[in-house]
């Protein structure tokens, strides 16, 4: 990817990119803002006032005056002081976006740093040169202290970075990349650790990966409907149309495609002694288009959070003022991770009751279990228990993150909004959901093998002959596990969508 990184206009499809593992320059002009920001800082320092965060100490200390001769010491030790998360690593892509998130917002020059500190940020990225930053420890308010203060003791040569897949201490990875130390000087370490771009990270990064188990399961969707012999008349359009909601109709409008031309809905479009399929067939653009509504709002609410600049104070040097407020408060954040969470759980649970479904001959017509030889065999009696016993887990980790708080800095930071661990939470709850879809296909795709001499759709059929170059139809019982880790691998790599070869919904497309 070749388009460059603009402070304050990048668009969704470039955050995906990233997190995909591009490095986009950044651009150039942004630079004279950055200037004048630090230039800023420096005439504010002149006029000996106390400012938050530039001579003072910080939170509850921040009646403290530091010293002319200490500023640089106060900005090294609040990164030493705030680097004490715990738990595992943030996994190589989130840095990635934690890192790109943090220069598109410096170099907005709102935050009084240096040309030297922005361009650390930019080769960092673009050398792939990820610091080794522990999961917990922010409550997402007053920024993403600690993660983030982890991202700046790597760049001051502190801690531990990860440089061309070796984990190694800081100093050593930054020589080895040819990068220098970082000095912070006045307002840096503050700016370099406040701010939400941990929680934001995290949020995009779940963002990305429901986008793609979105559309995996509306193909794994129209396919458990074919196998079920189930009607397309509920994705008519005239029914979605008056309930006017865009993700609906977009949905019911992708499924209609996805069955187009299908033999084995012909076969049964006439006599079909059933009035009405369940819920999980019937109700799918319902279900699946809400999801999409929700997704869609938050990736606005986090494309605008992914160009905003939220440390503090902020300096405006158009009249040389530092502004304390509160930007790094991340409920925006918040709110869009549980919303997120909330799609991730619903579609992973229809998914799951569709398989209910079909392993069930009284509801799907199809053989028990969806073996030919029941009771010798249980065919896929365990794989829905496995899905069931991994929506359950969603529904519980689908808890609204953003109603907690708990107060911090001896009450000084009162109100919090829990935005780290709410985004967090989406990657396992997507891979969990991911599981769940690789389940359905693998159910689906056995579903309609027991309609003999007969075919769905050509885009159907392409998804059933892309599994079934890694996955060989279930005869008589074998290990399971790895036909379903195998599933589950064209869900995650959105080998799916691209097999069915059908424009489908989504948020970054």
């Amino acid at each position: 990817m070749t388009t460059m990184l603009t402070p304050g206009a990048v668009t969704l499809s470039q955050w995906h990119a990233i997190y995909r593992g591009a490095a986009p320059p950044l651009d150039p002009s942004c630079m004279a803002r950055v200037d004048a920001g630090a230039a800023a800082v420096a005439r504010i320092l002149a006029r000996q006032r106390p400012v938050y965060g530039i001579n003072t100490g910080f939170g509850k200390l921040a009646s403290v005056r530091i010293a002319d001769d200490e500023l640089n010491a106060l900005q090294r030790n609040i990164i030493l002081s705030h680097s004490a998360g715990v738990g595992d690593p943030a996994p190589a892509a989130v840095v990635r976006l934690m890192l790109a998130l943090k220069l598109a917002s410096l170099a907005q020059g709102a935050s009084g740093v240096r040309r030297e500190t922005v361009q650390m940020l930019d080769a960092m990225l673009a050398r792939d040169c990820l610091p080794v930053v522990p999961c917990q420890g922010s409550v997402g308010a007053s920024g993403d202290l600690a993660p983030l203060a982890h991202m700046a003791a790597a760049m001051m040569g502190v801690g531990e970075i990860v440089w061309q897949g070796r984990r190694m201490p800081a100093a050593g990875a930054l020589r080895a990349a040819d990068l220098p130390i970082l000095a912070p000087g006045p307002k840096e370490g503050l700016a370099l650790l406040n701010g939400t771009q941990f929680s934001c990270a995290y949020a995009l990064a779940g963002l990305f990966e429901a986008d793609r188990l979105f559309r995996a399961a509306l193909l794994t969707g129209a396919l458990s409907t074919e196998a079920a012999k189930g009607t397309d008349a509920p994705f008519d359009p005239r029914i979605h149309a008056l309930r006017r909601h865009r993700g609906q109709v977009e949905v019911a409008a992708a499924l209609r495609a996805l069955m187009t031309d299908s033999a084995i809905r012909a076969s049964h479009r006439d006599d079909d002694p059933r009035v009405q399929d369940p819920y999980c067939l019937r109700c799918q653009p319902q279900v699946m288009g809400a999801a999409l509504d929700v997704l869609r709002q938050a990736a606005a609410t986090l494309e605008d959070e992914a160009n905003g600049v939220s440390d503090n104070p902020l300096i405006f040097p158009d009249t040389d003022e530092a502004l304390s407020g509160g930007n790094f408060h991340a409920e925006p954040v918040a709110f869009a991770a549980d919303m997120i969470a909330l799609a991730i759980c619903e579609i992973g649970s229809i998914a799951e009751r569709r398989v209910a479904m079909l392993v069930d001959p009284a509801l799907s017509g199809l053989p028990a279990f969806l073996t030919a030889h029941p009771g010798l065999n249980s065919g896929f009696m365990i794989p829905q228990v496995t899905a069931a016993a991994l929506v359950s887990e969603n529904k519980q980790r689908a808890y609204p993150a953003s109603v907690d708080s708990i107060p911090t800095s001896a009450n000084q930071e009162d109100h919090v909004s829990m935005a780290a661990h709410g985004a967090r939470r989406l990657l396992a709850m997507a891979a969990n959901a991911q599981n769940v879809i690789g389940i359905e296909l693998l159910a689906a795709a056995q579903g309609c093998d027991f309609h003999v001499g007969l075919h769905a759709s050509e885009a159907l059929e392409r998804v059933r002959a892309r599994l079934r170059r890694d996955v060989p139809g279930l005869g008589e019982d074998r290990y399971f596990a790895s036909d379903m880790a195998a599933a589950t691998a064209l869900v995650r790599d959105d080998a799916l969508a691209e097999a069915a070869g059908v424009a489908l919904p989504g948020v970054t497309r």
